[in-house]
């Protein structure tokens, strides 16, 4: 995915459907972003979560993100999977 510059913080930058078809505790996921990110992970509704900017981007210093979602659910042991959403920013003319 592509993002420019200089979109305002809380610009949705993906929406996520997650789902654990256990029931119980086994069925219960929690998701979160790996790691010193400008981006923060919000719930959605039910299963679902938006990936948002949480701070301003500059393409000069960082041009793409490689953003890891983990999901794991809540039995014991807990399992866990990961996705690793790749974001390119755009650059926009700052001259």
């Amino acid at each position: 995915s592509e993002i420019s510059e200089d979109v305002p913080s809380g610009t949705v930058v993906a929406l996520l459907h997650v789902q654990d078809r256990d029931s119980g505790a086994n069925g219960e996921v929690r998701c979160s972003l790996e790691g010193g990110v400008p981006f923060r992970l919000e719930k959605s509704f039910d299963d679902y979560y938006r990936v948002v900017t949480a701070g301003e981007l500059d393409r000069e210093q960082v041009s793409e993100y490689n953003v890891t979602v983990r999901a794991a659910d809540g039995g014991r042991p807990a399992l866990q999977s990961s996705a690793v959403l790749a974001l390119r920013v755009l650059d926009v003319n700052d001259n």
